[in-house]
């Protein structure tokens, strides 16, 4: 059964245009540290999962784009490297704590700002939506999948 997530990104680290320039348009998920979200890739995420490609923490935050997962999980290899921002101290390869799967951008969509997002009465339950949610990957129901590739062509 294919599974719908929205996926986090901020533009400077990357944005869909750097996704869609990546050698065979696909780029590895790394830096996620939460173990809710780490658990969707882990253990919910398959090959050809859609994915809502989402710019955060900019000016106009928002889906910028369309993507699917291109991957099984694996380590994620910056908890490894202690000059990374997401070095974690008590990973190491034979006991990984942070996996990552590549994603793969499909295309570059107008913007869709929250503001509209939230304007929407059928995207009520859209947990990025919700108070206090800052999770970086959250599923998506396939109703809400719908409504939002509407929007996003209209």
């Amino acid at each position: 059964m294919k599974h719908y997530w929205l996926m986090k990104s901020e533009p400077g680290e990357v944005s869909i245009d750097d996704a869609l320039n990546a050698r065979q348009q696909t780029v590895p998920w790394t830096g996620v540290r939460n173990y809710q979200a780490r658990n969707f890739m882990r253990d919910a995420m398959q090959v050809g999962d859609g994915v809502l490609f989402y710019h955060s923490s900019c000016a106009e935050p928002g889906i910028a784009g369309l993507a699917e997962v291109a991957s099984g999980p694996y380590p994620d290899d910056t908890q490894f490297d202690a000059k990374s921002k997401y070095f974690d101290a008590k990973a190491t390869p034979e006991s990984p704590r942070w996996m990552m799967v590549d994603v793969r951008a499909l295309q570059k969509t107008q913007l869709l700002p929250l503001a509209e997002l939230r304007a929407q009465a059928s995207l009520e339950d859209l947990l990025i939506l919700k108070r206090g949610n800052r999770l970086s990957i959250t599923p998506v129901t396939p109703e809400q999948w719908r409504c939002i590739i509407k929007l996003l062509h209209k």
